[in-house]
């Protein structure tokens, strides 16, 4: 296969830079979870781009902060730990706010990754900004490039939205991988468990609406999940059995909503978007319990799977 690339490009930037949003909008379906709340990845999310000249392993990290918390250092491990295996790291700067601080110490610590990492700037959010700001913006990029000595390899604004030049960025991406074989399987667009996508659809489900002081505190795992037995094979039905954990009485109580209709909606939205994904009517159980502080508690952190 002459001339086909394949390869890992990693999205990082600050918490609700956009990263998420793109990573499906180039995958074609939703392979990570959205939400207006920052820091809404956990995981390392990897979505594959099947192209006739290539393949391209986008790998979608938690946004990197200033951690407040045992899991906020994990969570900053974990992306820091994935920059160092990738072909190109992308970094995201949303066109609708000007680069603050914590986008130049993203900056700093990719300008100082091995040399072999190709360097891209992607001005997400683009549907967001005027177009003489978005000129600015780009500007901007490439000052701040120039001044940490940062080559990039490209500059590239998109908007995950619109569609608007998300397949530019797929070839200028996908133009940077080194010359290979395919990675992954035709028809695969993730290599996360079903297990784990379909937790993060609940939390996403669970995230929705939630006041400010709930977002970082909602886990979930699914303790069971499987087809349920005695039922024809056109009429399947997935069981899924999962618990929502939270650090405090009051967030339960929030979780939960006036007589249970909070949860109700939850499980609701979330029930569609498991079927959507699995392609099989699903019959969702979902409970809410308390872990203690369970950010601050290495034991429940295990526990929980970070």
């Amino acid at each position: 296969m002459t001339g086909y690339r394949s390869g890992f490009a990693s999205f990082v930037g600050r918490p609700n830079a956009g990263k998420s949003t793109l990573t499906n909008a180039l995958v074609g379906r939703k392979v990570a979870i959205t939400s207006d709340k920052p820091q809404t990845t956990r995981t390392v999310v990897r979505g594959i781009v099947h192209r006739e000249d290539g393949q391209l392993v986008l790998v979608d990290t938690p946004g990197l902060h200033r951690p407040r918390t045992l899991l906020g250092e994990r969570l900053n491990d974990l992306v820091e730990a994935t920059w160092t295996e990738v072909d190109v790291v992308a970094i995201c700067f949303p066109a609708n706010e000007r680069i603050g601080p914590g986008d130049r110490r993203i900056a700093e610590s990719v300008g100082k990754l091995k040399k072999g990492i190709k360097r891209v700037a992607v001005a997400t959010k683009t549907d967001l900004a005027t177009p003489e700001r978005i000129a600015e913006h780009l500007l901007d990029i490439a000052a701040l490039g120039r001044e940490l000595g940062i080559e990039w390899a490209e500059i590239v604004p998109v908007s995950s939205v619109s569609g608007d030049q998300v397949a530019l960025l797929a070839d200028l991406l996908l133009g940077l991988l080194p010359e290979g074989p395919p990675l992954y399987p035709e028809g695969e667009l993730t290599d996360s468990p079903d297990e784990i996508l379909v937790a993060e659809l609940i939390r996403e489900a669970a995230l929705e609406g939630v006041r400010d002081e709930l977002p970082h505190s909602i886990a979930v795992v699914v303790e069971e999940m499987g087809l349920r037995e005695g039922r024809s094979e056109d009429r399947p039905l997935l069981d899924v059995h999962a618990n929502l954990y939270v650090e405090r009485d009051s967030q339960k109580g929030i979780v939960i909503g006036h007589k249970g209709a909070r949860l109700k909606d939850v499980g609701k939205r979330a029930r569609l978007q498991i079927a959507d994904l699995l392609g099989v009517p699903v019959f969702l159980d979902l409970h809410v319990k308390i872990a203690k502080d369970w950010q601050r508690d290495p034991r429940q952190l295990r526990k929980l799977g970070f």
